[in-house]
């Protein structure tokens, strides 16, 4: 197995390069070269970093395989409340938000010999405060060897952030891919992708066929016009199997697309962009690229995020394109023009780190002890307003002080690997004494969105099933509800089938909440629990989500208190054919509307008792004048139905 790996015939290389140079920048993907670097001479680690969950696993699962040990012992891994690693561990992969936390307990990160930062072209957020870290511990750490690995990588641009380091081009095994594109702009690119398959799928060899779209309703809906028009063209074609990909599907059916096609058949993936770097799957030859992507974006004025649709990079767009050419010559449909690869594609995506929030990032680097954020040494430094805004959101938590040095609550809450609203919820539910509940709550919402299972041909079903757990307070009540039954059954699985609830989800939130009890017992708060009482449940809620209130206004709309933003509650949420005067939100969603998701109901003298220095009586009551509700609430009946499009 190692010796056909692409990277083993460039050992020596690496090996001359070790020798010479504290810092290296290598141009390839995740084949693997830290087999090779097990040769390492002193009993140090190798860490390497992922910006996925996903990838982390998996890839030290086949490294493990690889080298014949068993996962856990020499080789091992550690994401965000899993640690599958122990003190007999080399080689160590991680997300790169775990590596970052390591640094809280170990600065200059002395057990480790090697560091790879893996995906360095995706720029995810944590990657790139983990540049300006590892940068300065290169620099008085000489030994230290840093690989900065990538398939699609600006080298030149990382080189010179690196003091100049060197740059290891490493070819790779790439067959060629033939590319076409579109004479003109698609209107509609998921109805042209579907088109594209069925062409390839009547008029090319066989091969199996990916295609990329950016989530799973654009997904849901080319499957069921794939399904509906094979059903159509029946015998007269062959066998095609669809098979979509994307995070929140169950684990069974994600793993039907490692599977081979049946004999004289072909297999079309229907994959969100974790195909693009994270996953490899084997047989593909033509992949169709609409040139789309979702991205999280953060509007620093309104503290508004959303998940909106984009066009791809260039480097994105190459990616796509070879992996048609992993196992033999293949082929790229754009459905895009040729001018608009050429002009209208940033060569690179936008950084992570500046478009998000950036409260966690910077409580975790103050309780690092770096104090000025501003001249920190980051790659692409992020707007003014982002962090000013963080720094404004962490005063009025009480992690940081009028002077913007971490508090004692500031310190507990950085003890837990979470937003910090959330780690000031945890924190407040000593105080309302029901912290056992909390920790069950901010558990489940570690994986909110992906606890119902939704299927397209039951929907009625699910959605009776997801109203059968809702209980008066809100949504974040009927989570704890989902979890406390759930338990009841002793965790079953079946339970959860028949609920239309998502078992590995469901799992993970118990995970989840096992590491933050522990966690508890590290910042001494005792757990106590007190499920009849709601309301001490939502105040502790209240006091780390006041930024999150909105007021029901006389249009029929809720408008957020800090903003004055119009928002709806979510069509899923418990509270949507009710009208609380007073919500507090999990978080903002941008879809076909501005959605608060995740609601619960609050009365407002609970924000002057749990954020006093936030909320001023005046604030509140300045629009108060109608003590009564309108007669007339704004919402005709067919507003009120839930519509889940």
């Amino acid at each position: 197995m190692h010796a056909q790996l692409t990277q083993y015939l460039f050992e020596e290389g690496y090996c001359e390069a070790d020798t010479e140079d504290e810092v290296e920048d290598d141009d390839d993907d995740n084949i693997k070269l830290p087999g090779e670097k097990k040769k390492a001479k002193k009993k140090m680690m190798i860490g390497c970093t992922q910006p996925r969950r996903v990838a982390a696993m998996s890839v030290a699962a086949r490294v493990a395989e690889e080298m014949n040990v068993k996962l856990g012992r020499e080789v091992g891994y550690s994401i965000r409340f899993e640690d599958c690693s122990s003190e007999r561990t080399i080689i160590k992969y991680m997300t790169d938000g775990m590596l970052l936390r390591e640094f809280l307990g170990e600065p200059d990160l002395a057990s480790y010999s090697v560091l790879i930062v893996d995906e360095a072209h995706e720029r995810t957020l944590h990657t790139d405060i983990l540049f300006g870290l590892v940068k300065d511990i290169a620099r008085f750490r000489p030994k230290l060897k840093l690989l900065i690995s990538s398939a699609t990588l600006d080298a030149e641009k990382f080189s010179q952030f690196f003091d100049d380091a060197p740059i290891f081009r490493i070819p790779g095994r790439r067959f060629p891919v033939d590319i076409y594109y579109t004479k003109a702009p698609e209107a509609d690119y998921v109805d042209a992708a579907v088109v594209t398959v069925l062409q390839i799928h009547v008029t090319q060899p066989l091969g199996d066929i990916l295609v990329f779209l950016t989530g799973q309703e654009e997904i849901e809906l080319a499957n069921e016009m794939l399904l509906e028009r094979t059903r159509k063209l029946g015998t007269k074609i062959k066998e095609l199997i669809i098979l979509p990909i994307y995070s929140t599907l169950p684990s069974d059916m994600q793993i039907r697309i490692f599977e081979p096609a049946p004999p004289g058949g072909r297999k079309v993936i229907l994959a969100t962009n974790i195909a693009e770097t994270s996953l490899t799957i084997d047989g593909i030859h033509f992949v169709i690229d609409p040139g789309f992507c979702k991205q999280k974006t953060y509007n620093a004025r309104n503290g508004m995020e959303a998940l909106t649709i984009t066009p791809i990079s260039k480097a994105s767009a190459n990616q796509r394109a070879g992996r048609a050419g992993r196992v033999a010559p293949g082929k790229c449909f754009r459905l895009y023009t040729s001018w608009a690869y050429q002009h209208e594609l940033d060569d690179n995506s936008i950084p992570e780190i500046q478009r998000t929030n950036l409260g966690n990032v910077v409580l975790l680097l103050k309780s690092l002890g770096i104090n000025d954020l501003v001249n920190f040494d980051y790659m692409d430094p992020p707007p003014m307003e982002t962090l000013r805004l963080a720094f404004e959101q962490l005063y009025a938590l009480g992690a940081l002080n009028h002077k913007v040095e971490l508090t004692k609550l500031g310190r507990r809450m950085a003890e837990f690997p979470l937003d910090p609203m959330l780690s000031k919820t945890i924190l407040a539910s000593e105080t309302y004494k029901c912290s056992a509940e909390i920790l069950t709550i901010v558990s489940m919402l570690s994986v909110n969105n992906s606890i119902f299972f939704r299927p397209k041909d039951k929907t009625l079903l699910a959605d009776t099933a997801r109203q059968a757990f809702f209980v008066p307070g809100g949504d974040h009540i009927a989570l704890l509800n989902v979890y406390n039954q759930w338990k009841d059954t002793n965790f079953a699985t079946q339970w959860c089938y028949e609920n239309f609830i998502q078992f590995r989800s469901m799992n993970r939130a118990r995970q989840v909440r096992d590491q933050l009890e522990a966690l508890m017992e590290r910042v001494e708060i005792e757990i106590q629990s007190n499920p009849a009482d709601t309301i001490g449940i939502r105040k502790s809620i209240c006091a780390g989500f006041f930024y999150h209130t909105a007021k029901f206004s006389k249009n029929g709309m809720y408008k957020t208190i800090r903003h004055q933003q119009s928002v709806l509650i979510h069509p899923n949420s418990a509270l949507f054919d009710q009208i609380p005067r007073y919500v507090i939100y999990f978080e903002l969603v941008l879809t076909t509307k501005e959605y608060m998701r995740q609601v619960i109901e609050i009365e407002n003298e609970w924000l002057r008792e749990t954020a006093p220095h936030f909320y001023k009586t005046k604030k509140l009551d300045d629009d108060d004048k109608v003590k009564k509700m309108p007669k007339v609430l704004g919402k005709i009946k067919a507003e009120l139905e839930r519509n889940y499009s």
